[in-house]
């Protein structure tokens, strides 16, 4: 860390810089240190573009004295450029003192308005073209290490192959957390349907291999007792079930269950199971937006044996049986159930007398 030389700035500056970040009238102050203290010993006013008035700065410069300019900006006229003129003919002590005081010039003056600094050696380093220089200098990217280049060229070949991904007209909703699909119309007007009525209805979505995308494969007025007849039996689905019933407060529920039978395909499987809760969450933020009559139960099924799925499993896992509700598994099992008997510690061994 840098030493402060402990110098401070005269109150002369500080009200002359103030007024003069206000009226945006000066061009460039010239600073030393005069007396253990910051000075302005000269003031240039703005005559002309920044690069035409740093000419005429080039009388102000000492080769073997160090000084600070304070110069502002064009675009915007509101920031400034911090420089430390330290030539190389100055003597040791000046040197260090000038390089130990320059953090104390910037922030007893407000930092936030220094957006810029230079360091300069000579008076060539404070020419238009060497202002330019550094200006290009400054807005070049950064040397890389062999290791971050490694790293980019790894970066931009993930972007390119996301880019191939996303041209495949895959993941358009970003609706959830995991694999984002795509709706059809019909599929997202066929679930906003269901909130529209007070009856047991059903509507069945898959996806498109091809394009990724959620498909509507049927819908139908359906009973409990028959819902499990109307879900495929040999390839996974998302089931939607508008439950009408007189269990809940509203009168029915509307049901997610991820179906998934054991002789579904495995590539399927991995791709319909990543999907799931983006699905459920999207169809929640589509009932939402045509006021369902039913809410959406915040229980997810799932299942491998669509068979299974009766109003007694509908009852447990919603908790309309009174006990504790739970997701209900593939296996149809719930969670916290009271009739469950608790597993007890069996006892350690009799001590020895």
């Amino acid at each position: 860390m840098a030493t402060t030389s402990g110098i401070g700035v005269s109150p002369e500056l500080t009200t002359a810089f103030s007024d003069a970040v206000e009226t945006k009238n000066v061009r460039f102050f010239k600073v030393i240190i005069q007396d253990e203290s910051l000075v302005s010993v000269a003031s240039l006013p703005v005559a002309d573009s920044f690069n035409e008035d740093l000419v005429q700065l080039q009388e102000y410069l000492e080769d073997k004295e160090p000084c600070y300019i304070l110069a502002r900006l064009d675009d915007p006229p509101s920031e400034w450029l911090a420089v430390s003129y330290v030539p190389n003919f100055a003597n040791i002590r000046d040197k260090t003192l000038y390089a130990s005081t320059r953090s104390s010039l910037t922030k007893s003056l407000g930092s936030t308005v220094f957006t810029d600094s230079l360091f300069a050696i000579s008076k060539a380093d404070l020419t238009p073209e060497a202002y330019d220089a550094h200006k290009r200098h400054k807005a070049a990217p950064k040397p890389l290490s062999a290791r971050e280049q490694e790293m980019e060229k790894i970066k931009a070949a993930e972007r390119e192959a996301g880019n191939s991904y996303e041209g495949s007209n895959a993941r358009k909703n970003h609706i959830g957390q995991r694999v984002g699909l795509s709706w059809s119309s019909e599929a997202e007007d066929a679930v906003k349907g269901l909130g529209l009525r007070n009856d047991s209805r059903m509507v069945i979505l898959k996806i498109e291999p091809s394009t990724e995308s959620l498909e509507l494969d049927s819908f139908a007025d359906l009973t409990v007792d028959n819902l499990s007849s109307g879900i495929p039996s040999d390839e996974p689905s998302y089931v939607f079930y508008a439950w009408a019933n007189p269990y809940s407060q509203a009168g029915g529920d509307i049901v997610f269950i991820y179906s998934c039978p054991a002789a579904s395909p495995v590539r399927y499987r991995m791709v319909y199971s990543s999907a799931a809760i983006s699905t459920y969450l999207a169809a929640k933020n589509f009932l939402v937006e045509s006021g369902s009559a039913f809410p959406l139960a915040t229980k997810r099924f799932e299942t491998s044996d669509p068979a299974e799925l009766d109003e007694s499993f509908l009852k447990a896992g919603l908790n309309h049986d009174g006990s504790p509700g739970a997701i209900v598994n593939n296996n149809g099992a719930r969670e916290n159930d009271p009739a469950k008997p608790s597993f007890a510690k069996p006892k350690g061994p009799a001590r020895r007398r």
